[in-house]
């Protein structure tokens, strides 16, 4: 799995019914891998991706016919090397829409040791463990806005020591957030 590349034959820019950009035949799904007792498992996007040189969550897009399940876990299997057995899944967040058209279906589950991550390198850069504490926190919660295509986006960050979180994956940890807290899903 791991360093297996090539395009994917779900590989494509489609334009969803509702307008929404999606990569791949499907959509994209990402999960928010967490530790029920330490953090959120984080990986830095190689440059040549999409979303180079960000700072994400595992998870990518959809096979034709996939589920956001087999994809978000085979793209972790694929990016990070962690086997699906490790992960127990507890169910998936609502739909996070983008600023700029991505629809994405991010899932929660507990990520059970012992594991080993082994780095797909043209696709990651580097993986590293966010505490759950640091993302709960009100006080690390931003938010920023900027011109993108002629227009205002907004947009959560969560900057944590060197790391820049931000955009789809701080909002989508705001939507775990808010989910834990009693609050409505964050969009952009």
């Amino acid at each position: 799995m791991s360093g297996a590349h090539g395009r994917d034959p779900g590989d494509a820019w489609v334009l969803g019914a509702d307008g929404a950009q999606d990569w791949g035949g499907f959509g994209a799904a990402g999960p928010a891998a967490v530790d029920a007792h330490r953090g959120i498992l984080m990986q830095h996007r190689a440059t040549w991706s999409h979303h180079g040189g960000t700072w994400g969550l595992p998870g990518g897009a959809r096979r034709l016919g996939e589920s956001a399940i087999d994809a978000a876990l085979r793209e972790t299997e694929e990016e990070i090397g962690l086997d699906r057995r490790h992960v127990e899944l507890l169910g998936a967040l609502p739909d996070y829409l983008t600023g700029t058209g991505f629809r994405i279906t991010p899932l929660v589950g507990i990520v059970r040791p012992p594991f080993k991550l082994t780095l797909d390198a043209f696709e990651v850069a580097e993986a590293f463990e966010v505490p759950l504490a640091h993302f709960f926190d009100p006080a690390n919660h931003q938010r920023h806005s900027m011109a993108y295509q002629g227009r205002m986006v907004h947009f959560h960050a969560m900057p944590y020591d060197r790391h820049n979180i931000w955009g789809a994956t701080a909002g989508i940890i705001m939507s775990l957030y808010r989910l834990m807290h009693g609050g409505p899903p964050a969009g952009d």
